[in-house]
């Protein structure tokens, strides 16, 4: 047995796993940037683009190294979009083939994609999408919705068509607290702030149920139109038709759902023969990797990316619990700072995909489009499938606001308070006692409860925060403060009508956004534009041998954060509170609700 002390043998064995994780993640690099360099870096003459949009869409990939190594197969929607938009005018492809399943990227980033499709259509080449099933006993009405821009649907004679509406679902707490003798003080600004109900109701209040209800009713109006269009049925019919799905394959076809029933071979045969003779399907990445990507030197828009709850911080990634990546206000306040601060920057496009969260880190960011704003560098917001309570207030002073109509947007308002677990744990055996040096030491304790003063200062920083949000909207969107008022609540909406209130001022995804980018700065529809990401991407090299600014005025500080301790940090506050913790919204947080795709 050694006789070297345990804690210098644990520091050891940790240096070891780090250098052999460090070693392994060089080697991957090396391996990739070989097998692009021998790889045929050719487009064929007559190419059929090829999608795969079962793989998990993201906005953006975190710059956390772990991050870059498990979402390594994830495709970049933005990437995705500029596949299709090279290939609309690229004579060499000559049609589209999507793979396509269930379809669970949400509703707003569904509509992002036949956006894209459609545009690729109408420059006169064939898109036909194929489906092993459209939800295998389970919903797939994104999938579908997804495939009925194509001008052909292909559906496996096994499959299933999964198109039977829309349904939310939120979880309710208030039974299980009852039972464990946990107490809640909580508050809201104002009924429709809802998040707060899955802890003390039981099921839906007034206002959640009509909130929610307009949401997905804005939503399943879509899908209608949608699908009606793509299959040139009329709208009332679909819907009799999504009130009787699901649908068996033979079904699906029956009702002019699906034109053929084919596997995979079949599909590929019918490609290549309505493609010619000497036909190759490529994918999408390698395609771009081929061909070259777009908007890489003109007149310079920034992109800066905000996606996830809202946080103080630097940007984060949680691999453990499928948590994704956060919207650290030092790293995006620093992104903006940056690219207003380039004279070469004409304008900015901010992609915002967001929650919300904390109403620190929201006005920390919400600072930097004021200052766009105040300098003169036009800034638009494009928005995600939610940009909600902290993620609406980071977009509320841009230019101009651009959402889907299936975005969920708005939710102005605020909400707090806390979980008094005293009487469980003494049900537990644990007993507290306390010791306090001031009256209201003990008011963010999840053991005592509020004093009348605590509660009294509690109800003061609520006012405070929606005050503050509200007058901002106005002052942002141009609106009155009583109209405001009226739509705010706490009120989650949809993009479409999000639009009717003011709170949006067009629909679209990036086509849109860099139309408005150009508008604003002067750039004629047809020169040649960059659009450059802030802060700039680093490669896995950088990221693993660290960044350190010089100052607070430089680029957010991203480190990479490998080690295995750091990776493993999360899991303590992932089982915090019999899980509640992490899962809390903060100030500006959204509802939890769970749509049926």
């Amino acid at each position: 047995m050694s006789d070297r002390p345990p804690r210098r043998r644990l520091i050891t064995f940790l240096a070891v796993v780090g250098g052999i994780t460090t070693a392994l993640l060089l080697l991957i690099v090396i391996l990739a940037s070989i097998r692009c360099a021998i790889g045929d870096e050719t487009v064929p003459d007559r190419t059929v683009l090829e999608i795969d949009f079962e793989r998990r869409f993201v906005e953006h990939t975190s710059d956390d190294p772990l991050a870059r190594i498990l979402g390594g197969r994830d495709a970049q929607v933005g990437e995705l979009i500029a596949a299709l938009e090279r290939a609309r005018t690229d004579d060499r492809v000559v049609g589209l083939v999507g793979h396509i399943g269930a379809g669970d990227y949400g509703l707003a980033i569904t509509q992002e994609l036949r956006d894209a499709v459609q545009a690729f259509r109408a420059s006169g080449k064939f898109a036909v999408a194929f489906s092993e099933t459209f939800g295998e006993f389970g919903p797939g009405n994104q999938g579908y919705y997804l495939a009925a821009a194509f001008d052909e649907i292909w559906l496996q004679p096994s499959g299933d068509l999964g198109l039977n509406g829309i349904a939310a679902q939120t979880r309710f707490l208030r039974g299980a607290f009852d039972k464990l003798d946990v107490d809640l003080r909580m508050d809201h600004r104002h009924e429709y702030k809802n998040a707060m109900n899955s802890y003390t109701e039981r099921s839906y209040t007034p206002a959640h149920r009509e909130a929610l209800a307009a949401v997905l009713g804005s939503m399943h109006g879509q899908l209608v139109r949608g699908v009606a269009e793509g299959r040139g049925l009329a709208p009332a019919a679909v819907t009799a038709l999504i009130d009787r799905g699901p649908f068996l394959g033979p079904e699906a076809l029956q009702e002019r759902l699906v034109d053929r029933l084919g596997y995979r071979d079949e599909l590929i045969a019918h490609v290549k023969e309505k493609a010619g003779s000497g036909a190759e399907l490529l994918f999408h990445d390698r395609y771009l990797e081929r061909a070259g990507k777009l908007h890489q030197e003109g007149a310079r828009i920034a992109v800066v990316y905000g996606i996830g709850p809202v946080t103080r911080g630097a940007n984060s990634f949680d691999p453990l619990f499928g948590g994704g990546p956060s919207m650290g206000s030092k790293t995006v306040a620093g992104a903006l700072r940056e690219a207003i601060d380039d004279p070469e920057v004409a304008a900015i496009i901010f992609r915002v995909d967001s929650p919300g969260g904390s109403y620190v880190a929201s006005d920390t960011i919400w600072r930097e489009t004021v200052r766009a704003k105040t300098l003169g560098k036009p800034l638009i917001v494009s928005m995600g499938n939610v940009a909600g309570s902290g993620g609406y207030f980071v977009a509320m002073h841009a230019a101009k606001i651009v959402a889907q109509p299936g975005t969920i947007t708005g939710s102005i308002g605020v909400l707090g308070g806390k979980l008094l677990t005293r009487k469980l744990f003494e049900k537990l055996g644990v007993t507290y006692d306390t010791i306090k040096t001031a009256g209201n030491a003990d008011m963010y304790s999840d053991i005592d409860d509020f004093s009348a003063h605590g509660w009294q200062r509690f109800q003061g920083w609520l006012d405070r925060v929606y005050v503050d949000f509200t007058n901002k909207v106005a002052d942002g969107r141009g609106l009155p403060l009583e109209k405001v008022q009226q739509i705010a609540k706490g009120r989650i909406w949809s993009g479409e009508d999000a639009q009717k209130i003011g709170l949006v001022d067009e629909l679209g995804g990036w086509a849109v956004a860099t139309r408005l980018a150009r508008e604003a700065a002067g750039i004629a529809a047809d020169a040649e534009i960059e659009l450059r990401t802030y802060p700039a991407e680093k490669s896995l090299f950088q990221q693993l041998l660290g960044d350190k600014p010089d100052n607070s005025e430089a680029v957010a500080d991203v480190r990479a954060q490998i080690g295995l301790i750091e990776q493993l940090r999360p899991v303590s506050a992932e089982l915090r509170a019999l899980g509640l913790g992490p899962g809390t919204p903060g100030a500006l947080g959204m509802p939890d609700i769970t749509v049926a795709p």
